[in-house]
């Protein structure tokens, strides 16, 4: 079995989530697997070795997950973006819109210096708001992006293209 149809067979399809005519991705079966979990994180992660990264940035909540494993892989720096209210300290805030309405994700106006080398991650790539606003918010701390990496991508949604901006973007299983 090839890798990614190995992943693949740990996500399971959730019909009708969280509205009717949405098949939701799980891949919490996924990190239940051993296997399958670091193979995931390789897979996110080989693309950007050598690539001289110093943060980690993951989106919430998600993007936690793998963010930080991607880190502690190329010993780098995690910072999270969070939505608003949860961060403790003097944050910057970045809008955006979603399919019904708009939401804000924030960043410790400290958590990353000028001129380090970025790589942003999440969970899933659809319409790309999530992560433009992130690699927004990046770029307004003046630093620069290496890439984007994400576990799954939902190539029919386009948001690969509302990031190609911002440099690679990779993901390890499209549908």
């Amino acid at each position: 079995m090839r890798e990614t149809e190995l992943l693949k067979s740990l996500i399971r399809e959730v019909p009708d989530f969280p509205k009717p005519g949405i098949g939701f991705k799980d891949f919490t079966p996924l990190l239940r697997d051993p296997r399958g979990l670091a193979l995931a994180v390789e897979l996110m992660v080989n693309p950007f070795r050598g690539r001289h990264i110093d943060v980690v940035v993951g989106a919430e909540s998600r993007g936690f997950i793998f963010g930080t494993a991607l880190a502690q892989s190329l010993a780098a720096g995690f910072v999270p973006v969070r939505k608003p209210g949860k961060l403790p300290a003097k944050t910057m805030s970045m809008g955006y819109d979603l399919e019904y309405g708009s939401d804000r994700v924030e960043i410790h106006v400290d958590s990353i210096t000028p001129g380090q080398r970025v790589l942003l991650v999440d969970d899933l790539l659809a319409t790309g708001g999530t992560m433009e606003a992130c690699c927004k918010l990046v770029k307004e701390l003046k630093a620069q992006i290496v890439g984007v990496t994400v576990l799954i991508e939902l190539t029919f949604l386009n948001g690969r293209e509302r990031l190609r901006p911002y440099g690679e973007v990779h993901s390890v299983l499209t549908y």
